[in-house]
């Protein structure tokens, strides 16, 4: 059977795609890049905003006139929901008339069974599927990834989350912190190495609270970085509530880890920090941000920003615009409040802040960020970075485009050299999410 998946969300749906993809190829299925010619459709989903939620119901509509003619030509078509919003929706995922197979995050070893069971009793038995039940171990540990070919891997090295933010779905649908072993990321890197991947990124919901067997993360990411032929370590995402000061001294002192840390913020008032249970307050933030770019002078800081949490007051979005102010990320992702089932939030606070004044804040979020993004890359003008050539510009015909070390998108001239290279950039000109150069021979490196 041909099976075509698609993936929505974040990039722990990407790396749990490829997973799904080494399942089932080891079980003989065949990966199809073509919609019309599967047997199976995959939607791994996302859950963490509503607009996810509407553009997954949108892709099932079109999948109707499709799931007809494979009906009627093949006698079988399997439709299955993926991920978060499977975990979710669980079986109300049914109501939806094409979908007959709903499967979790923590039980993707199933798949090769389920989708058996679904497509022998064909569909005028509308048999259906599900397993979404929680684990408190799985971490897919002897997977071996299916990945594309390219320049970047997402290694997943802990599944689940422990801090319940009253915001936030992900504990309800990823389970449980739990994390993979030492040796078993290790084992992973060095494939990649030898695959030819020149960078890694390290994916958890809080990769603070990795440990396995006394080994922490800023030990991980350490080896990680140590393995020959990996030129570059990332990681997301961290939480500021328990950052440890061992990461910090790895990142500025091993050259392979990137000077670049993601930090999310969500709000910069005490009052809704605390009806979100993030755990710190806005002094505690910024302190932590003036001592990781007093320890990493050249780091790119970047954030989350949810606006409008339930009672926020201008007051409240004040000290959000302040705090944003006052750490100056180098570029903000900035949401408008979306309550989303089964979390503490959506049981315990009304979403009563109105859809025309989440506009107006989002708005001025933007808008003073984008003034600080500009100011933080006007700041390169001059510069000589080392960039990791990802491949030609969308954009740009006759222009590359790659990652500076603190994750900037950089465009310069075509050169001869190919993806996977690190290549000296000279910055000349900047907008406010991308830095514009040229090729440097012989340079002098400032690593930002």
């Amino acid at each position: 059977m041909n099976v075509y998946l698609e993936t929505y969300g974040c990039q722990m749906n990407v790396s749990d795609s490829e997973v799904v993809r080494a399942v089932l190829a080891n079980a003989g299925y065949s990966l199809s890049s073509v919609i019309d010619e599967a047997d199976v459709v995959l939607l791994n989903t996302c859950a963490i905003r509503e607009n996810a939620y509407r553009k997954i119901y949108g892709r099932l509509d079109t999948l109707r006139p499709l799931r007809k003619k494979m009906q009627t030509e093949r006698g079988r078509f399997v439709v299955g929901l993926l991920g978060c919003m499977a975990q979710n929706m669980k079986e109300a995922m049914f109501r939806h008339p094409v979908v007959n197979l709903v499967v979790g995050p923590d039980n993707y070893r199933a798949l090769p069974e389920l989708i058996s069971k679904v497509s022998k009793t064909g569909q005028k038995k509308a048999q259906r599927e599900i397993d979404a039940d929680l684990s408190e171990y799985e971490t897919y540990q002897g997977i071996d990834p299916k990945r594309f070919d390219g320049v970047n891997a997402w290694v997943t090295v802990m599944r689940g989350c422990d801090n319940f933010c009253t915001f936030c779905v992900v504990p309800y649908t990823r389970g449980r912190e739990r994390s993979r072993s030492l040796d078993d990321v290790l084992c992973e890197v060095r494939a990649l190495a030898a695959q030819g991947f020149r960078q890694v990124t390290l994916l958890g919901q809080n990769v603070n609270s990795y440990h396995a067997k006394g080994v922490s993360f800023a030990d991980l990411i350490t080896a990680v970085a140590d393995v020959p032929g990996v030129e570059r370590v990332r990681f997301t995402s961290p939480h500021p509530k328990d950052f440890p000061e061992s990461l910090l001294e790895a990142i500025a002192v091993h050259p392979n880890i990137c000077n670049h840390i993601h930090l999310p913020l969500q709000s910069g008032s005490d009052r809704i920090l605390e009806l979100m249970n993030r755990t710190y307050t806005q002094d505690e933030f910024i302190r932590l941000a003036k001592k990781i770019r007093r320890m990493i002078p050249d780091v790119t800081l970047t954030t989350d920003i949810i606006v409008g949490f339930p009672t926020e007051t201008e007051a409240d979005h004040q000290d959000t615009l302040t705090t944003m102010q006052s750490v100056e990320f180098d570029s903000a992702y900035i949401f408008k409040y979306s309550e989303r089932k089964g979390t503490i939030a959506s049981k315990k606070f009304p979403d009563d802040v109105k859809a025309e004044v989440k506009t107006r804040r989002i708005v001025q979020l933007f808008d003073a960020q984008h003034e600080i993004s500009l100011m933080r890359n006007q700041s390169r003008i001059g510069l000589t970075l080392p960039v990791l050539i990802e491949g030609e510009s969308d954009k740009r015909p006759g222009f590359q485009m790659g990652k500076s070390d603190g994750n900037t998108t950089v465009i310069f001239p075509e050169t001869s050299h190919h993806p996977g290279e690190i290549i000296p950039i000279e910055i000349t000109d900047v907008t406010t999410a991308t830095l514009l150069g040229h090729f440097l021979p012989k340079p002098v490196f400032i690593t930002l």
